[in-house]
């Protein structure tokens, strides 16, 4: 169990830190609006996550209930789900942008934003469905409650890291604005743990 658990952290750390979509636009709100829209941001991103989570959770667990071999099937499918999100990593050019609008909102607004962003991207629920899987410790036992239990770690880890983002928001993004090296390098991160996300499901 704390193996898989730690191994889920170092995972997910290194998810968090990869740029995307949501970590780049908590950037941007941080930089363009200040260090509480970049929070209240990251609370709502992190908030709509338990919904994906439950969705994961009963309807993984039933077809794990139903046939391990189906179970199995999922795992490989996430795999390469996985796979490919590190061959459209490849195809892209590696730059990070953060001089699109983000327009100055209330704290609330940006949180129901940040809600509404993650629970209606199936993107998220796709990816949860390929990641989680891979890393509960026993899967004949109560694999609901294993998923509610990483689901809770992907956002207390996710929170911390992004407001952290938000936070130094000031100090980096000078850098990323002026570097497209420093593009590049986060590009190769990101396929790397895709990869390697991909590799430790498998095995």
């Amino acid at each position: 169990m704390l193996e898989s658990m730690l191994a889920f952290l170092g995972a997910t750390a290194l998810l968090a830190f990869s740029p995307g979509p949501d970590n780049i636009y908590v950037l941007t709100q941080s930089v363009v609006n200040g260090r509480a829209s970049g929070l209240a941001t990251t609370a709502g991103l992190i908030s709509g996550c338990i919904v994906h989570t439950t969705l994961v959770a009963f309807g993984v667990s039933a077809i794990i209930a139903t046939s391990p071999t189906v179970f199995f099937s999922i795992k490989v499918l996430g795999a390469a789900y996985l796979l490919f999100l590190a061959y459209k990593v490849f195809k892209s050019d590696g730059t990070v942008s953060l001089t699109e609008g983000a327009p100055k909102k209330s704290y609330m607004s940006l949180f129901k934003q940040g809600v509404l962003m993650n629970i209606l991207n199936p993107k998220v629920t796709i990816f949860f469905l390929a990641f989680f899987p891979g890393f509960l410790w026993e899967p004949e036992g109560n694999t609901v409650f294993q998923f509610y239990v990483l689901g809770i770690l992907f956002m207390i880890e996710s929170f911390i890291i992004f407001g952290g983002i938000a936070v130094l928001a000031g100090s980096i993004s000078g850098y990323l604005k002026k570097s497209n090296r420093i593009g590049i390098v986060l590009k190769w991160v990101q396929i790397i743990v895709f990869i390697g996300i991909a590799i430790f499901i498998l095995v």
